[in-house]
């Protein structure tokens, strides 16, 4: 094998492995207090979405948020240095994609109002401890 060659490879698979950490790593860091993704109860009126059909591999933390027990998904830690935010999906990514979905449903604090098993809720991303 030609020394060019060789080294042609070897930058190949290198480029490959740095591409694939980036894609695994930044899940498990952290830093900062955790972002939640919470559900409220609410008496609103006005236009909600139905997060009774929403895909759970599409919103994992709203749909682990309206089946807990205390209206709060899993905690989500910003990485260092905002490298995190590009490769993993957020409880930001969820609000938006909903308030992009149906803009009528949101309220004028930045809130959406769902429906849910006949419930109507208010999502929203807090930050805190539980």
């Amino acid at each position: 094998m030609r020394r060019v060659t060789r080294n042609l490879i070897v930058a190949i698979v290198l480029v490959v492995l740095a591409l694939l950490a980036l894609g695994a790593l930044p899940s498990y860091l952290g830093a900062g207090e955790p972002y939640y993704l919470t559900v409220e109860a609410t008496d609103a009126e006005g236009t909600a979405i139905d997060a009774n059909n929403v895909s759970e591999r599409r919103f994992p933390y709203l749909s682990e948020a309206l089946r807990s027990a205390n209206g709060r998904s899993e905690p989500y830690q910003e990485g260092p240095y905002g490298v995190k935010e590009h490769f993993t999906h957020t409880p930001f990514d969820e609000v938006s994609a909903l308030q992009r979905r149906v803009p009528e449903a949101v309220a004028d604090d930045g809130r959406v109002l769902v429906r849910y098993e006949g419930q109507r809720y208010y999502v929203d991303v807090v930050r805190g401890e539980p």
